[in-house]
């Protein structure tokens, strides 16, 4: 069984085209858990209309993340896929994922590839947008490559990596993509199964600057707590290395001079913290 698990917050309009978009799924035993991240519009009454089609979460605002690991916490299932509530499945899509993932069964994680649709218009990826598949960690480092949406990922998965880092309030997904690309190869997809829907105000993209910041919390992270091989933490190295410069330089034009020192000294700082060679 799969267990998709769907956060939302204040979208109703959204969340019902959503759990529509999973219930109408082919040939597929899944469970839907919606978990309703504290929503002060009619959420509530769009969840009740779909009655014991789905189970219904409801938790004080806590973040996407703190919304997607109480899902995990509460699913049943042996594989587990998540849904952000302004994306759409096509019908086919978790069968096709479990139908790859059974012929192919080095993979515990596979996504499939998107329809980017902004205010109703269809957009074209850039190249380097571009999913990888396999062993990809190197691939992984410099941007988010794996979207949630897409997604399907065994339970065992989780309970070895641990589940979405509640502290981070936009580049938690990167964070966890990372934790498992060092670990597991991916499975990709070829075929658009997912509807990627944006252009909304409440995006977190829109919401909030300076992602690069979080981008290098999370590889901080990855090299003081994730078993990485010497040449993983050379290539993590490297990238919080050009990714602090760039933020530092930027900190720097805008007269934030506390903050350029701390983000281009931090690579040496944790260098030496964690006796790494720095790369030249």
């Amino acid at each position: 069984m799969v267990s998709v698990i769907i956060p939302t917050y204040n979208r109703s309009n959204l969340v019902r085209e959503a759990i529509a978009s999973v219930i109408a799924q082919k040939e597929v035993t899944f469970e839907v858990i919606v978990v309703d991240d504290g929503s002060q519009d009619d959420t509530a009454s769009v969840l009740k209309s779909f009655g014991s089609a789905i189970r219904h979460l409801l938790q004080p605002h806590a973040g996407v993340s703190a919304a997607r690991n109480t899902g995990i916490r509460a699913a049943r299932g042996e594989w587990l896929a998540f849904l952000d509530s302004d994306d759409l499945w096509l019908p086919r899509k978790l069968q096709t994922q479990l139908g790859f993932l059974g012929r192919h069964t080095e993979f515990k994680i596979c996504q499939t590839e998107e329809t980017w649709v902004r205010n109703g218009h269809k957009l074209n990826p850039k190249k380097y947008h571009k999913k990888p598949s396999g062993y990809c960690f190197p691939q992984l480092l410099d941007r988010c490559l794996i979207s949630p949406s897409a997604v399907v990922a065994h339970r065992e998965v989780f309970e070895e990596v641990g589940p979405f880092d509640e502290s981070l309030p936009v580049c938690e997904d990167y964070e966890l993509w990372l934790r498992i690309g060092c670990r597991y190869a991916i499975g990709l997809i070829q075929e658009p199964l997912t509807i990627k829907r944006g252009g909304h105000a409440d995006q977190l993209s829109f919401s909030l600057p300076g992602f690069d910041r979080y981008r290098i919390r999370a590889l901080e992270t990855l090299l003081r707590r994730a078993p990485l091989s010497p040449s993983q933490q050379k290539l993590v190295l490297q990238t919080l290395e050009r990714k602090c410069r760039i933020y530092g330089e930027g900190c720097r034009k805008r007269a934030r001079d506390q903050e350029a020192e701390f983000f281009l000294g931090l690579p040496q700082k944790l260098a030496g913290e964690l006796d790494l060679q720095m790369v030249p």
